[in-house]
């Protein structure tokens, strides 16, 4: 059971759902990889394999096709995680990019509370 199911219902669900992160060399990068996790470990979601998407395992493909729904967290304008998403012929996700949310490549180091920050945008996209 998702421990945010009375808070967030709308967002826990047993449909699957995958997250994929860019996880590149930047600091809003690794801070997207946070979030990620910290939403997994939350219940929100499965995270997916972005390298597996991209070097085209059939695996990583399959889940990805198959997950009823997506999201997609990239650190900055660059969009890998994204393009690699559409690469792969995934389209009609949720697409979060820090550079959005005021966090700066080379400026945002990743701290408890911009890890916290993405987490709670991310929670509230996904409940529309």
């Amino acid at each position: 059971m998702c421990p945010l199911r009375a808070q967030h219902h709308s967002i826990c669900h047993s449909a699957k759902q995958l997250i994929f992160a860019c996880s590149g060399g930047s600091d809003v990068g690794h801070l997207a990889d946070l979030a990620a996790r910290e939403l997994v470990d939350l219940g929100i979601g499965k995270m997916g394999c972005l390298a597996g998407l991209a070097a085209q395992n059939p695996g990583s493909v399959r889940d990805a096709k198959s997950a009823d729904e997506i999201v997609v967290i990239d650190g900055c304008a660059g969009e890998c995680a994204r393009k690699t998403l559409e690469a792969a012929g995934i389209e009609g996700f949720e697409h979060v990019r820090l550079t959005d949310l005021n966090l700066e490549k080379d400026k945002s180091p990743a701290t408890d509370q911009r890890v916290a920050m993405v987490v709670h945008h991310v929670t509230q996209r996904l409940r529309g």
